[in-house]
C-alpha cells in the first residue's frame, strides 16, 4: 500500500512532503520518513510513528533544499525494524541516491540472493534495498542507465521516487499496478505522489499520471518521459474499494463518485426491505449513500467512528486489528433499536470485523442485520502490495457466502457482482487486476 511523494525545484520541498504524507497518512501508519537535497547533499530523517509524530520543525533546519522525497509505510515486504523504514539512502560510485517504492517484488528473493553472491551487504530486509544495490553494482556511466537497468531486473508491484545530488526520477512498473500522479505546483516545480489528495495542501494541479512503464525525469526544471516497457495496464481495482482517500483521483477516475456508483450497482443487484441503510465508517459510506439514493431507504449514520484509532486492515496482527475495532465504532443506540438494517462496508478480508460489527448492532438492539459488500468476495491472496500473503487469511477462499453470512452472524450477506463494479468503473476488465476476486494472476 504505502505512499510516496516527491517535490522538484520548489522552495522549503521537505514540508511540502511532510504535508503531503500527511494527506495520505491512510495509505501506511507504521512508520514514515523524508529525504531532502540542499546543493547535492542529501539528508534523511525516519522513523517509526505517524507523520506528525515523527517530525518537528527542528527536522526541518536540517532538510533543506527545492528537491525532496517521502513515504508512509504499510509493511508487505521486510520487519517493523527501523531499519525498514523508508527513504531508503545509500552512497555510491556516482554519489549519494535515495529511493521510495510503493509495491511488492514478486522476484525479491532472487534477485537478492544474486546481489548476495555478488558481495552485496544488505542492511534490511526490505525489498526496496535491491534497487539500491543494483543501481550501486551497476557499472555504466550515469545513472539514468543504472536505473534503467536496474527495473528491468526486477519484477512485481513497484511506484518509485528516486532522488540523486541534481535530479529526481518517477518510474511506474509496466502494469501501472500502484498509481503515481504529477502536479504543476502553482509556486514553482511539480509534485510527483501516490494520490491527487496531497496536491491541493502544495498548492498543485494535477497534469497527469506517470504512464504504466514509464520514467519521468525531471532535471534542469524540465520533465522528460522515456517509455521502459510496453505498457499492460493492470491496476490495483482495490485503490477504488478502500485504500485511496474519496477526494483523490485514482487512475483517471474519482474515487468518491466510483464509490457512490458502486453502492448503486448493489441496490440494483441486490435489494432488500429494511428501515435504513447504515455505512461502516468511513470507507462504507460514500457506496451506502449510493445504494440509499437508488433504493430509496434512508441513509443513517448509525455507527460513529473514533478517528483518533488507525484503519484496522492495515495493522499488522489480528489481536491489535480486534482491539482497534472496539475503540474505533461506536453504534447510536436509539437510532438503530428495534430496525432493520441493511449495513454497507467495503469489503470483508478475514471476517473478524464483520462479525464484531453485526454482534454490536445487535447488542444495540438492531431487529435485523443485513450485511452487503460494495465489491465482489475477495477470495485470492495479493503480491502486489496488500498484506494478505496467504490465502487462508482470507475468510472467503474457505468458506461459502452462506457459512460467512452464519459465521459474522448476519440476517443476510450478498456481495456486489464483478460485472456490478465493472458497470460502476465504466471500464473494461482488461484495464484492472482483479487477482483477489477471480484468482487470475498478471504475473
Amino acid at each position: 500500500m504505502c505512499s510516496v511523494v516527491g517535490i522538484y525545484k520548489n522552495q522549503n520541498a521537505a514540508k511540502k512532503v511532510f504535508y503531503s504524507l500527511f494527506a495520505m497518512q491512510h495509505r501506511g501508519q507504521e512508520a514514515a520518513g523524508i529525504s531532502s537535497n540542499e546543493n547535492g547533499k542529501i539528508h534523511t530523517i525516519k522513523d517509526r510513528g505517524l507523520v506528525t509524530e515523527i517530525f518537528t520543525e527542528e527536522h526541518f533546519n536540517v532538510l533543506k533544499g527545492d528537491m525532496a522525497i517521502g513515504h508512509t509505510r504499510y509493511s508487505t515486504a521486510g520487519d517493523d525494524s527501523i531499519l525498514d523504514a523508508q527513504p531508503v539512502f545509500a552512497q555510491y560510485g556516482l554519489g549519494e541516491i535515495s529511493i521510495v517504492h510503493n509495491g511488492n517484488l514478486t522476484n525479491k528473493n532472487e534477485v537478492r540472493h544474486e546481489l548476495i553472491k555478488r558481495g552485496a551487504i544488505f542492511q534490511t530486509n526490505m525489498d526496496t534495498e535491491n534497487i539500491i544495490h543494483l543501481i550501486a553494482k551497476n557499472q555504466a556511466s550515469t545513472l539514468q542507465e543504472r536505473i534503467i537497468d536496474a527495473v528491468n531486473a526486477i519484477e512485481g508491484a513497484y511506484s518509485l521516487i528516486i532522488l540523486s545530488r541534481t535530479k529526481m526520477f518517477a518510474i511506474r512498473d509496466r502494469f501501472g499496478f500502484r498509481p503515481l500522479s504529477i502536479g504543476k505546483i502553482k509556486t514553482g516545480g511539480y509534485i510527483i505522489a501516490s494520490e491527487t489528495c496531497a496536491f491541493e495542501l502544495v498548492g498543485a494541479e494535477y497534469i497527469r499520471d506517470v504512464n504504466p512503464g514509464e520514467m519521468v525525469i525531471f532535471e534542469n526544471n524540465e520533465m522528460k518521459s522515456i517509455q521502459l516497457f510496453e505498457p499492460t495496464p493492470k491496476k490495483c481495482i482495490f485503490e477504488y474499494i478502500y485504500f485511496a482517500r474519496p477526494d483523490s483521483d485514482v487512475f483517471g477516475k474519482n474515487v468518491y463518485e466510483t464509490r457512490v456508483e458502486m453502492g448503486k450497482a448493489l441496490a440494483k443487484e441486490l435489494p432488500i426491505d429494511a428501515d435504513m441503510v447504515v455505512p461502516v465508517p468511513d470507507s462504507g459510506v460514500a457506496s451506502a449513500l449510493g445504494y440509499a439514493k437508488e433504493s430509496g431507504i434512508p441513509f443513517e449514520l448509525g455507527i460513529m467512528r473514533n478517528h483518533y484509532v488507525g484503519r484496522t486492515f492495515i495493522e499488522p496482527t489480528q489481536e491489535i486489528r480486534d482491539l482497534k475495532v472496539k475503540m474505533k465504532l461506536t453504534p447510536i443506540k436509539h437510532k438503530i433499536a428495534g430496525k432493520k438494517l441493511v449495513v454497507i462496508d467495503d469489503s470483508i478480508v478475514r471476517g473478524t470485523t464483520s462479525k464484531r460489527i453485526v454482534r454490536m448492532l445487535r447488542d444495540a438492539g438492531a431487529a435485523e442485520v443485513h450485511m452487503r459488500i460494495a465489491s465482489p468476495a475477495s477470495i485470492g491472496a495479493c503480491y502486489y502490495g496488500v498484506d494478505t500473503p496467504d490465502s487462508e487469511e482470507l475468510i472467503a477462499s474457505r468458506m461459502s457466502v452462506e457459512e460467512i453470512c452464519k459465521y459474522i452472524e448476519a440476517d443476510s450477506l450478498a456481495y456486489l457482482s464483478i460485472e456490478g463494479m465493472l458497470s460502476s468503473i465504466n471500464d473494461t476488465k482488461s484495464e484492472y487486476c482483479f487477482a483477489c476476486f477471480d484468482g487470475k494472476y498478471p504475473i
